[in-house]
């Protein structure tokens, strides 16, 4: 199972996302933060996570939150609460860990539990996933079969773009199908552009979104509406919060991308639901069932 050419399909249907996760849960800080001693840290999920679900409602807009397994099992009330605000509940695992690190059994009792824990504290069926940090790659392409096999119907993991952690520069940039032993599985690949080369550039969310000052989200959120690209914004409750604790060590690469203009997502998330209509997966997939093209 690899990627096909893109598909020329043309209507792009644009979902905002919400990587439900606290600041010691990342990849960027894994080697420092054991995940047995997760429940040690102090939470600022709770509070973050309001902060975005009424930036989403003073806009208007529902959206998909992937939940990490372990914060959906430790504060269940939020999940309700998301719920019950109008959003979707997907998983993003239980644990956090990188796909391409684990056996395919070790990523499918994960995603067992993680889909279990998730359903049990939204009181929803769960049907979407997210990897953490993007990380279905080539060697890890193995992930659709077992997604379908659980009953996902999409997945929203593929980067089709160049990075040191995840990416697959060649896959295609608009929604496709994969074909499995199981069914097919529905993938959107997050959002890049292309402006004077053939290379992808990555926008509409995360780091990008903190990193590059707004006229680039901007242009390049054009630029994909141009190219019938949908845009796929995501977003993390931690990154609104500028006054998280500072976890020490990391490399330098991973302490800039993690802390770098905390203070000014918020206005920026803001700003980014104002550039295009924005909806769910939820939405997206009730409506466009058997418009998008296949890949085997």
């Amino acid at each position: 199972m690899t990627p096909n050419s893109p598909p020329t399909n043309t209507q792009a249907k644009n979902v905002v996302s919400v990587d439900f996760e606290d600041y010691y849960h990342v990849e960027a800080f894994s080697r420092q933060v054991n995940r047995q001693e997760w429940a040690s840290f102090p939470s600022r999920i709770e509070r973050n996570t309001h902060q975005v679900l009424d930036v989403l409602d003073a806009a208007g807009v529902s959206a998909t939150f992937f939940m990490l397994g372990w914060a959906a099992e430790r504060y269940p009330q939020i999940v309700r609460e998301i719920v019950n605000r109008g959003h979707e509940a997907a998983c993003h695992s239980y644990w956090h860990r990188l796909i391409y690190n684990l056996t395919p059994e070790e990523f499918r009792q994960d995603t067992i539990l993680a889909k279990d824990t998730i359903e049990q504290a939204s009181g929803v069926a769960v049907v979407g996933y997210r990897a953490p940090s993007f990380s279905i790659v080539e060697r890890s392409w193995w992930a659709f079969e077992i997604l379908a096999e659980l009953g996902f119907q999409y997945d929203s993991s593929v980067f089709p773009i160049r990075h040191d952690t995840y990416g697959i520069p060649a896959a295609p940039r608009r929604p496709f199908e994969v074909d499995t032993p199981h069914g097919s599985i529905r993938e959107y690949p997050m959002t890049t552009f292309r402006f004077g080369s053939n290379a992808n550039l990555p926008v509409a969310g995360g780091g990008y979104l903190r990193l590059f000052p707004f006229f680039y989200t901007r242009f390049g959120v054009s630029r994909a509406a141009a190219e019938h690209v949908p845009v796929i914004a995501y977003i993390h409750p931690w990154e609104f919060d500028a006054d998280q604790p500072r976890i020490t060590g990391g490399s330098m690469k991973s302490r800039i991308r993690h802390y770098t203009n905390l203070a000014e997502t918020k206005t920026r998330f803001t700003s980014l639901l104002r550039l295009v209509p924005f909806t769910s997966f939820r939405e997206v997939m009730l409506t466009s069932k058997g418009e998008q093209d296949r890949t085997v």
